[in-house]
């Protein structure tokens, strides 16, 4: 009976073993391995390729001495950067340090010039307005003094009349001193991002930042051991403030507010001594910027080429008796309010006209006073109490004083 079904199971136990022999070699037994090396493919293992040798994978300190910025971490990873603005500059310094290569000094003084300079179409467009200001500074207080005189007065038609020539002229003209704060206002929350994002990751500490300086101030999260940096800051600051380097002109009609500006570098230089020295590379860095555009712009040819007026003469200031028209007259223009031959008014200093604002200022506030008490005098009457109107209040008894004897003058003669 085995004999009859060998012949049926023969196929089958052939199909097993080609089934088996299709994994690895060694799955196969020794009679596989016996007719794989025989037959048709024998003289197919000479004419193979010989193996290839493995390439050579440098050592890790090799690789960390040609990219040396691959072993700080990043931002993120200490909590820093994001999608605020303080984020976003946190980011762009980043990545000039480790995709560029640049020290963080240099990527601190690289992202400070791009920032400026993509803020540089804004500041010329206010130093346009702020030369063509100055052209028309003397001319503009005066109406403004006539309005607050008016204001001071009793009859509201000179306030209307004084009020609609100041409109009048600047539409005249086409100057408005509120334009002249329009590069401030783009650039203090350019250097409050600034200032928070680099004192974010001097506090952090950002491992990069602690050798990452210049010179003498090495550790950039640390502030200057010599103080040099915040004496530099508070002259340049106090420079780019005398010279006028964010409008363009040094700002003739400023007055008092301008004299006040000089001392506020030296009255904050106590309170920034500590700063780590991040923010200081910065601050020179931007001021230093402040003060090229500055030279730059004085060139006569550059302002003609950019737009920019010229700035004023001192021969262009009128005296107060051809500068000042009277109700109803039109204002001169600045080209014919240069008096020929007549010396500009002595300036007073910073202590007197800050006596004559504040008394301007508190005229000025019992006028208006006087002006609502008249025109709401019928609701304080109804609302408040009573308000004597008379000497005497006929409703009490008059006071007498008190009785005399009468005089009895015979006494004195006859005893």
């Amino acid at each position: 009976m085995m004999a009859a079904a060998a012949p049926r199971l023969r196929p089958l136990l052939r199909a097993l073993r080609v089934q088996s022999c299709r994994g690895p070699v060694w799955g196969c037994g020794a009679a596989a391995v016996r007719g794989a090396a025989s037959g048709a493919g024998q003289e197919n293992w000479g004419s193979l390729p010989p193996a290839p040798t493995p390439p050579q994978i440098p050592e890790p300190s090799e690789i960390l001495g040609n990219s040396p910025n691959l072993d700080e971490p990043r931002l993120e990873d200490l909590g820093l950067g994001g999608s605020s603005p303080v984020g976003m500059i946190q980011n762009f310094l980043e990545f000039l340090h480790l995709d560029l290569g640049l020290p963080w000094w240099g990527a601190i003084a690289t992202g400070t010039v791009g920032a400026r300079i993509l803020l540089l179409p804004l500041v010329l467009r206010g130093q346009r307005e702020a030369a063509r200001l100055s052209q028309h500074i003397p001319q503009l207080q005066r109406l403004s003094q006539r309005v607050a005189e008016a204001r001071r007065g009793s009859d509201p038609n000179q306030v209307a009349v004084a009020y609609s020539e100041l409109v009048s002229y600047q539409r005249r003209y086409d100057v408005n001193p509120l334009r002249g704060f329009l590069v401030p206002l783009v650039q203090t929350p350019l250097f409050v991002s600034f200032f928070l994002a680099l004192q974010g990751m001097a506090a952090a500490p950002v491992p990069g930042l602690l050798q990452g300086g210049l010179g003498w101030f090495q550790n950039l999260a640390a502030p200057d051991p010599f103080y040099v940096l915040p004496v530099l800051v508070t002259a340049s600051t106090w420079l780019v403030l005398e010279l006028g380097a964010e409008t363009g002109v040094s700002a003739p009609g400023a007055g008092p507010v301008r004299q006040i500006l000089r001392l506020l570098p030296l009255f904050f230089l106590p309170f920034i001594l500590h700063f780590p020295t991040a923010v200081f590379t910065y601050w020179l860095t931007s001021n230093g910027f402040s003060l090229l555009q500055t030279g730059l712009l004085r060139v006569p040819a550059l302002r003609a080429r950019l737009g920019v007026a010229p700035p004023p003469s001192a021969k262009a200031t009128p005296t107060p008796a051809q500068a000042t028209p009277t109700f109803g007259q039109a204002p001169p223009t600045p080209a014919q309010a240069t008096p020929p031959g007549h010396a500009p008014p002595a300036k007073p200093g910073i202590l007197q006209q800050l006596r004559k604002e504040w008394r301007e200022a508190q005229a000025t506030h019992e006028a208006e006073r006087r002006q609502w008490r008249l025109r709401n005098h019928l609701q304080l009457v109804a609302k408040g109490p009573l308000r004597q109107t008379f000497a005497q209040n006929p409703l009490n008894p008059p006071k007498t004083a008190p009785s005399e004897p009468p005089k009895r003058p015979w006494k004195d003669t006859l005893g």
